[in-house]
């Protein structure tokens, strides 16, 4: 059975895909452009198909060296994981690490720890993607996420880094102008600001008061003239005095504090908004993996 792929071609790979040319692989692999073209070239006709477009100038991934060089990648960083639980390397973490995250927390909370933590463990790689909605939990595009809530699938781990609130609030001007709501009904006779992110229910906010036997949840179908999928805007327009909000703890304490917002309804709970960092079983062991989910977790505990 011919052999499509040597296992030298990996390593090969990630590091030719990081540079802008031929010249400068063979810069990096120390040895000469001639050497890494052969190289190249002999990898191509093991796989049959074209890797790399080169130019005079540059050079860039076909659609099947992309795919090539997230395999190549993977399976790289399992072997250092395997090294690593095997003792044979050091306990410092390097490699890829591929993080999600929602786009006004991450880019607010998760870039920032992130930098933090590159600069601590500049052996890793890491690429940060930030989207409105958290990934399927099915997908491997990513190696943690970081997201809102709990998610219901026991198959992964969801390790809870931070307590989190989602609290209502509006600014005082709205309330100087149409009265504090002092029941969760009196919402409905409110402009509310709705929020569309992930899979919860849009336009129906659920608040709970009491213990035991006493507690109760109302259901309020909120109505508005203001809607977003992102949570910064939303914020500005609660700010603007356009109406009340539902929004995380985290994004909205510095207002509270200010007085910029003004929290209503204190008493009444919602939904938890805890923050959760989400990763599959197969990476429990990884020591890159769990050093940054050790470093956001304590990041969060003191942003500063």
């Amino acid at each position: 059975m011919r052999e499509t792929i040597h296992p030298l071609d990996l390593g090969f790979f990630s590091t030719l895909a990081g540079c802008d040319s031929l010249s400068s692989a063979a810069r990096e692999l120390g040895i000469t452009a001639a050497a890494v073209s052969k190289h190249l070239a002999l990898m191509e006709t093991r796989v049959g198909v074209s890797l790399v477009n080169r130019t005079t100038r540059r050079m860039s991934l076909t659609p099947e060296g992309e795919l090539y060089l997230a395999h190549a990648r993977r399976i790289l960083d399992d072997i250092d994981d395997l090294a690593q639980l095997l003792g044979s390397s050091q306990e410092q973490p390097k490699g890829l690490l591929r993080v999600n995250s929602t786009l006004g927390f991450g880019r607010s909370h998760v870039a920032p720890a992130i930098s933090r933590f590159v600069a601590q463990y500049p052996q890793v790689t890491l690429q940060l993607q930030l989207s409105a909605s958290p990934p399927p939990l099915s997908d491997d595009t990513f190696d943690v996420c970081i997201r809102f809530g709990e998610p219901p699938d026991t198959r992964i781990i969801a390790r809870r880094i931070a307590l989190n609130r989602r609290l209502l609030c509006a600014s005082p001007a709205y309330l100087e102008t149409h009265g504090t709501p002092a029941t969760p009904h009196d919402l409905t006779k409110h402009n509310c600001i709705g929020i569309r992110q992930g899979d919860e229910a849009y336009g129906v906010w659920r608040l709970s008061s009491g213990r035991g036997s006493t507690r109760r949840t109302d259901t309020v179908k909120i109505r508005g003239n203001l809607t977003t999928n992102d949570g910064e805007i939303a914020v500005k327009w609660a700010l603007d005095g356009h109406g009340i909000l539902m929004r995380a703890e985290w994004d909205i304490r510095h207002y509270l504090d200010s007085g910029d917002l003004v929290c209503i309804l204190p008493d009444y709970e919602t939904p938890n908004a805890d923050i959760f960092a989400v990763y599959s079983q197969r990476h429990q062991l990884s020591t890159r993996i769990r050093a940054f989910v050790d470093f956001i977790a304590v990041s969060l505990k003191d942003p500063h």
